[in-house]
């Protein structure tokens, strides 16, 4: 290693060199496996924006204020993240499916129960069932990436991810719109049942193991604990893992306030509010295909992350600016301009900061996937309630808590990764250079 250069722990070193599997070798894992996987990496928009237009009629419904109604996205958010430390490690034991389409079918029971649910505190209970249950799409997908790719192809791979599961967010919004036309909120969860039902049928009949047997992990909790431990202490890893959880955190402080921002504050429609989340997502997705498809390969994944971070937070400083009314009383137009600015950064952002992450761990996928899932949807479900601590009347703690995020993640990136120290390959398919093939566990 040259002199000078900050030391990389390997992360491979505590488990014994393994073969890798032999679908790892056929890169080509075909059009549908890759729908599947952005189908499960979905699950958390669907879960989550579908319900969104449905956000102020649910508190009319079950007489509740906008606080406890907020609760319900909390609720599923939290338990997606307590449901990812658990399903992650499980999957790295017993394989990828097994844990998957258990978690699967619990899900699909617990929305049923949302869709029937008589009070509000009901709801929330039935939100954190299913946020728990449907963890394990969310973080066997990342693990199977982790089976299949590495270096600069598992980031490629990460931004098809994004536009598969991009579309979530756009059309889940517009479809809880058309469902609010014809039926009430209930009706939402009774179509998510449905999609669940239908992804449980497609990953059983077409999904493959990828996770050979001697590489999986033998111990039980102990093991578990020790590995998540083990990635926990490296600094780069964890700074990652901050980074993009806080990023995370900015974003769901948009999910959770936007629809009281715009129906209540601005007075537009279930229907134009879901156009307008469209939109933002679909800068999201177009943004991550930039990610991919032309800033990867010619430009270091440290470089986009910190573009992307740098993004967000001018966005949010305009956001908070637009919301202090310090330029004049704001039109619902310019909001929502500031907001694309923000959600399309993130496209720049997240994606990167998994690659970054995983790109640490050669062993242990599932549980380094179930930390950094964990993480965000943790930070990301205390961001949630802190966005209507001032009421449904500003839009104020939306861009706080936005901006306050942003810059933390910065602090993590600059101060825990020193991405001067460690640079990705800019060119080339998956050999990472500056030190970055120790991340991987080989030798220089």
């Amino acid at each position: 290693m040259p002199e000078g250069r900050a030391s990389i722990p390997d992360l491979s070193r505590a488990a014994a060199p393994t073969k890798r599997p032999p679908v790892r070798a056929q890169r080509r894992t075909g059009l549908l496996v890759t729908f599947l996987l952005g189908g499960l990496t979905a699950t958390p928009p669907l879960a989550m924006d579908m319900y969104l237009p449905a956000l102020p009629r649910v508190g009319e419904s079950l007489h509740a204020p906008a606080a406890t109604v907020q609760l319900t996205l909390t609720a599923c958010l939290a338990g997606m993240a307590v449901g990812q430390l658990v399903v992650g490690p499980m999957s790295d034991r017993w394989g990828r499916r097994r844990p998957l389409l258990a978690g699967l079918v619990v899900y699909v029971v617990a929305t049923v129960l949302c869709a029937l649910a008589p009070t509000a505190e009901s709801l929330v209970a039935f939100r954190l069932v299913q946020g728990l249950a449907g963890a394990g799409g969310i973080v066997i997908a990342r693990a199977v990436v982790r089976d299949l790719y590495d270096g600069v192809a598992m980031a490629r791979f990460f931004s098809t991810l994004m536009l598969v599961s991009g579309a979530a967010p756009i059309v889940a919004p517009l479809i809880g719109g058309q469902i609010l036309r014809v039926t009430d909120w209930r009706g939402v969860f009774v179509v998510l049942a449905v999609v669940g039902v239908l992804l449980t049928a497609v990953v059983g009949a077409r999904l493959p193991e990828t996770l050979e047997p001697a590489d999986r992990h033998q111990g039980g909790v102990g093991e578990a604990l020790h590995a998540m431990r083990r990635l926990l202490a490296d600094l780069p890893f964890t700074g990652y893992m901050l980074s993009g959880g806080f990023t995370f955190a900015a974003l769901f402080a948009y999910i959770s306030a936007s629809p009281f921002v715009v129906q209540e504050i601005y007075g537009a429609s279930p229907q134009t509010f879901s156009l307008l989340f469209a939109v933002n997502s679909v800068g999201l997705v177009v943004a991550g295909q930039i990610n991919g498809k032309v800033l990867v390969g010619r430009v270091s994944l440290e470089r986009v992350f910190a573009a992307g971070l740098g993004i967000v937070v001018l966005a949010a400083v305009a956001l908070l600016l637009m919301s202090l009314d310090v330029f004049g009383e704001t039109g619902l137009t310019p909001i929502a301009v500031a907001l694309f600015v923000l959600m399309s950064a993130m496209g720049f952002a997240l994606p990167n900061a998994q690659s970054l992450a995983l790109l640490r761990v050669r062993h242990s996928a599932g549980s380094a996937s179930a930390l950094l899932g964990a993480t965000s949807f943790l930070v990301g479900a205390v961001a949630s309630p802190l966005v209507g601590i001032a009421g449904e009347h500003t839009a104020v703690p939306m861009a706080v808590v936005q901006l306050a995020a942003a810059l933390v993640a910065v602090g993590c990136f600059v101060g825990m990764c020193r991405p001067w120290n460690t640079r990705t390959v800019a060119e080339g398919g998956g050999t990472p250079r500056s030190g970055a093939s120790e991340n991987l566990g080989e030798e220089s």
